[in-house]
């Protein structure tokens, strides 16, 4: 009856060219779901030159995983584990959290080390990330204990996200972000304002060089086995955004154009990964929309995932539930794996969303509340899709340091989701 079920869903969702468009507004605005799980850490800076450098084994093969179960650890973790602690205290931290990761049956973690054009290693291109006070190299913490434990590190980056103007401000002129945030001519074109959030501009050479170069320095200081970016692309459908560089780009389309410029920016990635060592992986984890990311992130994911050289595996964030008004999972997953032709598939599950009302979600708001099994009868559905080759958990925190109301529910998930993985 289950395989019956599937194929039937899966019959579905060849017809979709998209999520559904008869769904509520509020569902396009899934940039918006997302953004609370961001704050900007409001903390001292810290000396960029106070931590240390490692050098990468060439000789050793990057540890990666046929089948992956995946963790996001965001840079909000780091608080807790970085700041006001010496680097005995994050390492302790890092072996507990590693080691939990471990028990459940996760083998690839995707570690943020740049949020908000900043460092959380060695860096000559950005500062050093606020949550990091201490004087020791995070980075090469976490590859160690994570290696010794065989589980795969990608390195997850914000490419285009900078930081705010109070913390740019203060950048020092060494920094390219610094450099140009204190240029009149590059503070608005290389560096765009929304609001007090800064942006790079991806329209710019120089800009996707500087990205491609901060991935190049990561992968010449550090033996991490891949590369991760992730949704945040365009901020925003404002023609003013960047109407300067589209003025002297001489295009008539700004859609098409944007689409290109991140295009350009995506390939100069994958292109500084390989050009380190072919064995590496670059992956992108964009919104689980394919429609929004297209149209209103002007991210082209599905060219990304059907045309080689420019990701090697793809993680959309499909953190909607069975009865989600606008995408469905069986149906949006479905698409994902039909779309999926030239990289690997690592579905993005939600159990930040396990015994919470689902806002965003239409009639089936209420999904996640009333039916406590919703993410192990995902990662369930997941083992009999076809080209799906792991599944990625938001986050380590969502997993193991639930809220008091959800935790029971939690932990019984994830225990269902660590036998799942063991019976395949």
């Amino acid at each position: 009856m289950k395989c019956i079920l599937l194929c039937l869903l899966i019959a579905c969702s060849l017809l979709l060219q998209g999520c559904r468009k008869d769904a509520p507004a509020a569902q396009e605005l899934y940039i918006q779901e997302v953004a609370h799980l961001y704050p900007l850490a409001e903390l001292p800076e810290s000396d960029a030159n106070s931590v240390a450098s490692t050098e990468p084994d060439m000789e050793s093969a990057p540890l990666n995983y046929e089948q992956v179960h995946a963790v996001w650890i965001p840079v909000m973790q780091y608080g807790e584990w970085m700041t006001g602690k010496s680097a005995e205290s994050f390492r302790s931290s890092v072996k507990t959290a590693f080691g939990n990761c471990k028990a459940l049956g996760i083998n690839t973690l995707y570690v943020h080390v740049r949020s908000y054009g900043d460092a959380y290693y060695t860096s000559d291109l950005f500062p050093t990330g606020s949550y990091l006070d201490g004087n020791y190299d995070p980075l090469a913490i976490m590859l160690e204990e994570a290696h010794a434990l065989s589980l795969s590190v990608h390195a997850w980056i914000n490419p285009m996200r900078a930081s705010h103007a109070d913390r740019l401000s203060t950048t020092d002129a060494s920094y390219p972000l610094g450099k140009w945030y204190n240029d009149a001519e590059k503070n608005g074109t290389y560096l765009i304002a929304l609001g007090s959030q800064y942006y790079l501009n991806p329209a710019y050479a120089e800009v996707r060089q500087l990205i491609a170069d901060g991935v190049t320095e990561i992968l010449e200081r550090y033996d991490v086995d891949g590369i991760h970016i992730d949704d945040y692309f365009y901020p925003t459908q404002d023609a003013g955004f960047d109407a300067e560089a589209f003025a002297e780009s001489g295009a008539d389309d700004l859609a098409a154009w944007r689409r290109e410029n991140c295009n350009a920016m995506v390939k100069a990635m994958y292109d500084a990964v390989k050009a380190r060592d072919e064995r590496l992986q670059f992956g992108i984890s964009p919104q689980g929309n394919m429609r929004t990311n297209y149209s209103q992130l002007y991210a082209d994911t599905a060219l990304w995932c059907s045309t080689e050289g420019y990701c090697d595996y793809i993680a959309p964030q499909i953190y909607y539930g069975f009865e989600n008004e606008t995408c469905p999972f069986a149906e949006t997953a479905a698409l994902w794996a039909e779309t999926a032709t030239q990289a690997k598939l690592i579905v993005g599950l939600a159990p930040y969303k396990i015994g919470y009302e689902d806002e965003w979600a239409g009639h089936g708001k209420d999904e996640w509340t009333s039916d406590p099994l919703v993410l192990s009868k995902q990662a369930d559905f997941l083992q009999y899709l076809d080209n799906v080759d792991g599944t990625a958990l938001y986050s380590y925190t969502s997993l193991f340091s639930p809220d008091e109301a959800v935790a029971a529910m939690v932990t019984a998930e994830s225990e269902r989701i660590t036998e799942l993985w063991k019976s395949k």
